[in-house]
């Protein structure tokens, strides 16, 4: 309980939450369910507006619908990887889109959630996003504590094995966390590997420790 109550009121007061939907009303009510989770929030109801906004401020999470005006939802979730800021994406389907959510779950969303909207796994789902960024972007001294090349292509899953791994946990303690599998473990241990140009696990404890 001691943990919410820290989350909720140190880390999300500074945090942003953009929602880019076509309809208004989606918009203005999810932004009603953050703010009362303590997030700060913005929304856009078409491509342009979306990037105005974002070049008044970047958010710390996206909540995007798949059918936006002006652009596919997978487009602008292309667009913002393509950034490489390694800003958490959480998908909105209208309905059970199934091919468009397994390409967006390729492209590296952290989920897609269909209306309507489960507020309560929304919820949960964006808290785990930012509290995963919070543990791995935390600061020391006024300085990032993880800055690492290649850290923004990882996807929130290697994130978290990520974490996991520099914790000393091992692939069968970090699946039993995660619950997935020790094999699946090592399947994202060797990608955040690549990713991070790491040669052996010595390594990456290196690279992440010098970072």
């Amino acid at each position: 309980m001691s943990e919410e109550i820290y989350y909720h009121s140190f880390l999300n007061r500074d945090r942003m939450v953009h929602i880019v939907d076509g309809d208004l009303p989606t918009c203005e009510a999810l932004s009603v369910l953050f703010r009362l989770e303590g997030f700060q929030t913005s929304f856009s109801v078409d491509i342009e507006q979306f990037f105005l906004n974002l070049e008044r401020r970047r958010p710390d999470a996206f909540v995007i619908n798949m059918l936006v005006s002006g652009e596919s939802g997978l487009g602008l979730l292309r667009r913002i990887k393509a950034m490489r800021v390694g800003i958490p994406v959480i998908m909105l389907t209208d309905a059970q889109q199934i091919s468009s959510a397994v390409t967006a779950m390729k492209l590296g969303t952290t989920d897609v959630v269909s209306k309507p909207i489960d507020t309560d796994y929304l919820l949960s789902v964006l808290r785990d996003a930012v509290r995963l960024d919070a543990n791995l972007d935390v600061t020391q001294a006024g300085r990032r504590s993880v800055e690492l090349r290649g850290f923004s292509e990882l996807t929130p899953r290697e994130r978290q094995v990520l974490q996991l791994i520099t914790n000393g946990q091992s692939n069968k303690e970090a699946g039993r966390e995660l619950g997935i599998s020790p094999r699946t473990i090592e399947v994202h241990r060797a990608r955040v590997m690549e990713k991070l140009g790491a040669r052996n696990t010595a390594d990456l404890m290196r690279i992440v420790l010098a970072g």
